[in-house]
């Protein structure tokens, strides 16, 4: 058997005098234009809430239709992906001289920092109502995740790694376990594993979890340990990324083909219903094909986790080895500006979205009022208000084009500085 040669973190090949700033790093390529492309793909998500005329999820099978459905489902890959490759870039950031103390304190201060951002400036920028907090979300969720690496850092890497690696896989035995059965503390389950309504003491309002901290934190504690496998050979880790995720990927597939684990059982109080259960069949294939794939997100189900990392680190592998020579196309590059600037880009596009579905309401004569006081949040799409899918996929792409210019401004601040406040956003 070969053996494993680990080297220091990848370098990029110099480019060219006349290449842009933005190559001109350490950093590694694939992983950044991993996250570049699901940053472009979860503003379809949040573009499509705006913007539909539709009152019903595209998981409802009863009334899902391909298209619809599957415009959602693409979108199930951003936030595992994030949390996996949020993990991945602070162990990279070892490579680059940080210390583990450092990767710590790193974790725990902006952590609390997207907490805050969630419950402030998010909250306004999906509501446009002062002090509405519509919900905890992915931003909460990312936020005390890094709280709880702060502190899992400190272990050795192969145990991290297998702390991640177990919460994926046997989370789902806890499934049943009902918030009630811990007393005065049922909101602490609540917060770990079971979304749902969390009343806040001396507050006249209550929190709605949607996303939960388990399984999450070890999604985000395996990204750290994969950071690893980083480090590794081009042609090794490029095998072994891609063997990992065809691995997840078949491993979903058995799973989801014989229900027999892995997806968020029938019959609990919790959960998006239509989401949970074994698979069906349907006379009509769409369906059919629709219901093998309809998985539990809240909470994430292993089938879920298994269904989205699994295919991403198969990509992942292919854009590592078609960038190792540092060389990027301009689309490409185009992608990486988003990659460089993920929080950045998060807080920008949720304004910016809200903003165009106001804009496009008022030039159509549509009711608009909802969108000022809480949108989609607080009451369904109003009578004679909406658009259809192909209007919503324009409305997307003119958005991921809007966003370009300020994310390239600020990807080229943070090439050329480095205040430590930058990292912060």
């Amino acid at each position: 058997m070969a053996s494993t040669t680990v080297t220091a973190p990848p370098k990029l090949i110099s480019p060219s005098s006349g290449a842009s700033a933005l190559l001109r790093s350490n950093r590694i390529l694939s992983v950044d234009l991993m996250r570049g492309i699901v940053m472009i793909i979860m503003a379809l998500d949040h573009t499509r809430d705006y913007f539909t005329w539709l009152t019903f999820p595209p998981e409802d099978l009863t009334r899902t239709y391909g298209w619809l459905f599957f415009t959602r489902w693409v979108t199930h890959f951003c936030a595992p992906t994030f949390c996996f490759l949020a993990g991945t870039g602070a162990y990279l950031a070892l490579g680059r001289g940080k210390t583990v103390g450092e990767i710590s304190r790193f974790f725990w201060t902006r952590g609390l920092w997207l907490v805050f951002l969630e419950l402030t400036l998010l909250s306004f920028a999906w509501t446009f109502v002062p002090g509405m907090i519509p919900g905890a979300g992915v931003i909460w969720c990312l936020g005390w995740c890094m709280v709880f690496m702060a502190l899992l850092v400190r272990l050795p890497v192969k145990w991290l790694g297998g702390f991640g690696v177990a919460m994926i896989l046997l989370h789902n035995l806890t499934d049943r376990i009902s918030p009630a059965g811990f007393g005065h503390f049922a909101w602490l389950w609540t917060v770990l594993h079971v979304p749902g309504m969390l009343a806040i003491p001396g507050a006249h309002w209550t929190l709605f979890v949607l996303y939960v901290l388990i399984p999450w934190v070890g999604v985000m504690a395996t990204g750290y340990a994969f950071g690893a496998i980083l480090r590794l050979q081009a042609a090794e880790r490029q095998r072994i990324i891609f063997r990992i995720g065809a691995a997840a990927t078949a491993g979903f597939v058995l799973l989801r083909a014989t229900g027999v684990y892995g997806n968020l059982a029938d019959g609990l109080p919790f959960g998006i219903p239509i989401s949970q259960g074994p698979w069906q069949h349907f006379p009509n294939l769409t369906l059919t094909v629709i219901s093998f794939f309809n998985v539990a997100k809240y909470p994430p189900s292993l089938d879920y986790l298994l269904m989205t990392l699994g295919p991403m680190l198969m990509v992942l592998a292919w854009l590592d080895r078609a960038t190792q020579d540092g060389r990027l196309s301009a689309p490409g590059r185009w992608i990486l500006v988003f990659g460089r600037a993920p929080l950045f880009y998060y807080v920008l596009h949720i304004f910016l979205i809200h903003l165009m579905a106001l804009a496009v309401g008022m030039a159509l004569h549509q009711p608009i009022s909802w969108l000022l006081h809480g949108a989609f949040f607080a009451s369904p799409n109003p009578p004679g208000y909406g658009h259809g899918l192909p209007f919503i996929y324009g409305m997307w792409m003119l958005a991921v084009v809007l966003l370009y210019f300020p994310c390239a401004w600020f990807t080229a601040l943070k090439a050329r500085h480095k205040d430590w406040w930058l990292s912060y956003i």
